[in-house]
């Protein structure tokens, strides 16, 4: 199964194989709202036969320094949702050796059908902090061709350089508004649509 990158990693990995551009591959076109913010599709990656990915940003923004983004990490294969929120927070616990604002909390569905993580981490050059993003990953199975899939769908708050500070504090009072809206979505259903 794959291991999920961080959004930061799969922002700047353009080495694979497979079609990169902006088509809806999975039935999820937008634009979609979230937060009261509307979403629309920026970049589509089919990194392989079994994962795609496909990024929404708010209007006007680009994805070389966006402030807010929404991800559907979609996985065709019949996976764990216990199993791939575990590699989601060994990856974490790995960062936290060189990541210092890096951390997380975890929390699930009173069904126990749906899990959320939450993270914070950041990016440093020559040991200063220039980028610093909060993450907000729901994980749900579905049924996609009659079999089972993994969905993670993502809500990321990025800022840069001299806002860092200002983004940490308000992000104290925000964070719990946040989870609601992502608890409160509506996941899209999902269509693969034939690649061409």
């Amino acid at each position: 199964m794959e291991i999920f990158l961080n959004l930061t990693s799969i922002l700047f990995t353009f080495f694979f194989n497979f079609q990169v551009d902006n088509i809806d591959r999975i039935g999820v076109k937008g634009p979609l709202t979230f937060n009261k913010c509307k979403f629309i599709i920026s970049w589509t990656k089919i990194v392989n036969e079994t994962y795609y990915i496909q990024e929404y940003l708010p209007k006007g923004e680009k994805i070389e320094n966006f402030s807010e983004m929404l991800t559907v990490h979609l996985f065709t294969k019949d996976s764990s949702v216990n199993n791939a929120v575990a590699i989601k927070i060994n990856e974490l616990d790995l960062r936290k050796k060189f990541d210092n604002i890096c951390n997380y909390q975890i929390s699930n569905s009173p069904d126990s059908k749906e899990w959320i993580v939450d993270f914070i981490i950041s990016e440093s050059k020559n040991n200063v902090i220039n980028i610093v993003e909060f993450n907000i990953y729901r994980y749900k199975q579905i049924e996609l061709n009659n079999s089972k899939a993994l969905l993670v769908f993502s809500y990321t708050k990025r800022t840069y350089g001299k806002n860092i500070n200002n983004f940490l504090n308000e992000l104290s009072k925000i964070r719990i508004a946040l989870l609601n809206s992502m608890i409160k979505f509506t996941i899209p259903k999902i269509i693969l649509r034939k690649i061409k």
